[in-house]
């Protein structure tokens, strides 16, 4: 009997310790983090930095060897158009003048002359641009009220229609800074000329604004002699505010003229609205931060807030655009940290009555965050985000969170 006991002890012992191996190497479940597969709107955009410019300045520049007096205005200053003087000339004496300051003078009223003649054409052009888009807007309108036309035609109407206008304003710009040019070149003849004998001395020459705006910077402060053609100060109207971004070649194939934009990180509480204008044909080579080069192409935005949202912007301010390529309002989607590629095809783990089952899936489109999901995948079931060494198909897992 005693036997017996002992024998069973030592039995009970063993198994006690068969059990404790048994549960010792027994696969442990892996903690893993976990979401849900969803059905909702996805939108992919190209993220990157920008900056704002003034899409129409100006550099005033001395239109005659003269001595200028000292610029009283600092950057900022409104400056009003034909009202404002800029800077004050004080022509050096004709006679000490040679003849090819002269005729060089003459050259420059020849070339403003031209210059003028040229903007009547342009500005004719644009503005039978602006009432052709005009029309077709309204057409496209009528059309889209009636259910005749879509909401891309109704779109491209609306920016031929902006396009038209910006291109009108752009050429009376040009047309009312060439006349001011050619206005000062006239000006700069007269008291270039060499005088004869008793005639009065030359009277100064007053430079007006020639557009109404702000200084942008003051090139040259100080009283001195200058000749002709430097630079006196810059001007420009901050409201006329536009933003460059330059972005890689490969992602400007996919923007289009009229994409969305969101402009954030630019200081305000919220977020602006902007459309692209314009991806520039043309690419450039730059060197990344890591030393590679890259092509990249400028892409133009302009602001469709109204300026009173953004005006604490100036000329140089750094933003961040996030231009749209593309959207649906209605697509499978899951995080992009889900996929992986497993075989030569992506993949995603499924939770399935607490393990992990691997499943091929077909990826669509794809945003920062978010990938749609074509194939494989149904909204409502739940996968694993970045799975580790750990998870194996069939292996047991443990959400840190369910969602």
């Amino acid at each position: 009997m005693k036997n017996m006991l002992s024998r069973l002890v030592v039995l009970m012992i063993a198994l006690g310790v068969v059990a404790a191996i048994v549960f010792a190497f027994r696969p442990q479940p892996a903690a893993v983090d976990v979401a849900s597969v969803v059905r909702g709107p996805l939108e992919v955009t190209v993220d990157e930095d920008g900056r704002t410019r003034i899409r129409d300045r100006y550099i005033v520049s001395s239109p005659l060897a003269a001595r200028v007096q000292r610029i009283r205005l600092d950057a900022g200053d409104a400056v009003k158009a034909g009202e404002t003087v800029l800077a004050v000339l004080e022509p050096t004496d004709p006679a000490l003048l040679d003849a090819r300051a002269y005729l060089e003078a003459e050259a420059r009223v020849r070339r403003a002359s031209a210059a003028l003649a040229r903007m009547a054409p342009e500005l004719a052009a644009a503005t039978a641009r602006r009432e052709h888009a005009a029309v077709e807007l309204d057409r496209v309108k009528t059309a889209f009220n009636r259910g005749g036309s879509t909401q891309r035609e109704l779109d491209a109407a609306l920016l031929l229609d902006r396009t038209a206008r910006e291109d009108l304003e752009a050429a009376r710009f040009a047309q009312e800074i060439a006349r001011f040019e050619l206005e000062l070149a006239e000006a700069a003849l007269l008291r270039t000329r060499p005088a004869a004998e008793g005639d009065p001395a030359p009277e100064q020459l007053v430079i007006n604004s020639p557009i109404t705006g702000r200084v942008l910077r003051v090139i040259h402060e100080s009283e001195a002699v200058v000749s002709p053609g430097s630079p006196l100060l810059e001007i420009g109207d901050p409201a006329d505010l536009e933003i460059e971004v330059d972005v890689l070649s490969t992602d400007a194939v996919q923007i289009q003229p009229g994409a969305a934009v969101s402009i954030e990180h630019w200081g305000g509480e919220h977020a602006l609205k902007g459309v692209v204008r314009l991806v520039e044909p043309r690419a450039f080579t730059k060197i990344s931060a890591l030393g590679v080069e890259e092509q990249r192409v400028n892409v133009i935005i302009d602001f469709t807030d109204p300026f009173e949202k953004w005006s604490s912007l100036g000329d140089g301010f750094r933003v961040e655009a996030r231009i749209v390529t593309w959207r649906a309002d209605d697509v499978v989607k899951a995080p992009a940290g889900a996929l992986f590629r497993s075989g030569g095809q992506w993949s995603v783990f499924v939770v399935a009555d607490g393990k992990a089952a691997l499943r091929p899936v077909t990826p669509g489109r794809r945003s920062s965050l978010e990938v749609q999901i074509v194939d494989g995948l149904e909204a409502g079931e739940t996968i694993i985000i970045h799975p580790g060494d750990s998870v194996r198909n069939g292996s047991p897992v443990l959400p840190r969170q369910g969602l």
